[in-house]
Formats: C-alpha cells, structure tokens, sequence
C-alpha cells in the first residue's frame, strides 16, 4: 500500500485499499473480553453437599416503646411509670433473651435532661438496643 509517489504531476485517486485497523482493535478489545469472562462460566465444582436440619428461626425480640411527653412524664407502652418502677422494668427487660428494642419517642417539647436520664438508665441497666421514633416531615401546603 503506497500513499504517495514519485510522480507530483499525476492526480490522485480515492483510495481503494480498506482500512482494517479499527476493526482489528475491536476484535482484539473482545478478545480480551471473552479471555476474561471465560473462567466465570466454568468454574462450578460438582460437590454431594451433606444433608442437614435447620433450626427454627431465632425468636423475633420485642419492642417497648418508651414515651416521654412535654411535661417529663414517662410512658411505658403507653403505661405512666415512675422513675422507680422504669428502672425495675428496664432491669426486667435486660435480663430477657433477646434483648428487646427499646424505642423512645419523645416530645419536641421535652427537656433534653429528661431523654438524657432515661438513655442512662437504660444504659446503665444493661440494655443495648435503642432507637428514636420519629414523624416523617410533612409537606407544606
């Protein structure tokens, strides 16, 4: 394949050799590609697994939901406890397997100190689950 002569004095014609390189490059790149997905599609290993018996599913914990409204009261599922009691509960509660999750829903009203006292409580008792309930924000009109 020549793309030039001796003679300047002649007039060039179109090219009638094809160009073969991009379609050459695109083999290639697929080649690489089958090279590589090959291994994916035969590496199963024919294996006689052991047969055995599945235990039943672990018990679901329970929940409680702790409730604390504007004015510092506690609710214990929807309960009125007093600090003294809610500390014999939430002992109660960390001795059970599983553990339940305790959720706290407070008020927005609610004085910090309060949540931080009834998160300590349930800390220092042994419970390890908590979570905040909250409402999703609504949309304005």
């Amino acid at each position: 394949m020549s793309f030039g002569a001796f003679n300047h004095h002649r007039n060039p014609g179109p090219m009638a050799d094809i160009n073969v390189t991009p379609m050459v490059d695109v083999m290639l790149v697929l080649l690489v590609i089958f090279i590589l997905s090959a291994p994916m599609f035969t590496n199963s290993v024919k294996l006689d697994l052991p047969k055995a018996q599945a235990q039943a599913n672990p018990q679901q914990p329970a929940t409680v939901t702790l409730s604390i409204d504007g004015a510092g009261k506690i609710f214990w599922n929807n309960d009125p406890v007093e600090q003294s009691v809610l500390e014999a509960r939430l002992v109660e509660a960390a001795k059970l397997e599983p553990q339940p999750e305790l959720q706290l829903r407070a008020d927005k009203d609610t004085r910090y100190e309060v949540v931080a006292q009834v998160m300590a409580a349930a800390q220092s008792n042994g419970l390890t689950k908590l979570g905040f309930v909250t409402d999703p924000k609504k949309e304005k009109k």
